[in-house]
């Protein structure tokens, strides 16, 4: 590994991302309210990223978006605070890191009424669109990032999604604790299993995992530019 993001979901877990980052050289970190947890935004929170955003360990807005699978916030809100984090990115020049689940229509539509304020990057975490969608997306230059869903019996439209990325354009993650890749699935998830993340994804896209991790840490570096 060459270094570790680790991604905030609210304020708590946030503020504890950026003190692990601090206390560790190849560690950065992201602000972020989870969808989530969008009902617990208040203007507080967004002036405190606002402040910490400048610290040399903060790389990114995120996570931040949709998801319309579970609905823990109400969906009115959720956008209300994806618009508002977007708008927050924007300020402090960060790229924005998207959680979207069962909500790639409406992402859109939040990011198409927010286009001018995109201008820092856009990253969809542990993309599970479709391939068809990658070209949607692809309108905001955005990256995209696979996690161990991808050595899952099941990945089919994942693999074809990935398939479908830019080769500068592809992001590896874990995800960890979650999502753990075959054959760790079921347990808990680390960094380190990112190179059972690049084995599948060389084996898909016909490269060797060198050259995929490669290619992916320099992708990484370009999208989260304070990382050196």
């Amino acid at each position: 590994l060459d270094g570790v993001i680790t991604v905030g979901y609210d304020r708590e877990s946030s503020l504890a991302g950026l003190e692990i980052a601090a206390a560790h050289e190849r560690v950065w970190c992201t602000l972020g309210v989870h969808p989530h947890d969008a009902d617990k935004a208040d203007e507080r929170t967004y002036e405190e990223f606002r402040t910490l955003a400048s610290d040399a360990k903060v790389v990114g807005i995120g996570e931040i978006g949709l998801d319309y699978y579970y609905d823990l916030s109400p969906r009115d809100v959720q956008r209300e605070v994806f618009a508002r984090q977007i708008r927050l990115a924007h300020e402090c020049a960060l790229p924005v890191c998207l959680h979207v689940r069962d909500a790639y229509g409406d992402c859109l539509d939040v990011m198409k009424a927010c286009r001018t304020e995109l201008d820092h990057g856009v990253l969809l975490h542990c993309y599970s669109g479709s391939a068809e969608m990658v070209r949607e997306f692809a309108a905001f230059d955005a990256y995209f990032a696979f996690g161990g869903a991808i050595t899952f019996k099941n990945a089919r439209r994942n693999l074809e999604a990935l398939a479908a990325v830019p080769r500068d354009r592809l992001l590896l993650e874990t995800d960890c604790p979650y999502m753990t890749p075959v054959p760790f699935r079921g347990k808990t998830n680390y960094p380190r299993y990112v190179a059972l993340v690049a084995e599948r994804a060389a084996e898909v896209l016909g490269m060797s995992a060198e050259d995929v991790a490669e290619v992916t840490s320099n992708n990484t570096k370009r999208l989260f530019n304070k990382m050196k």
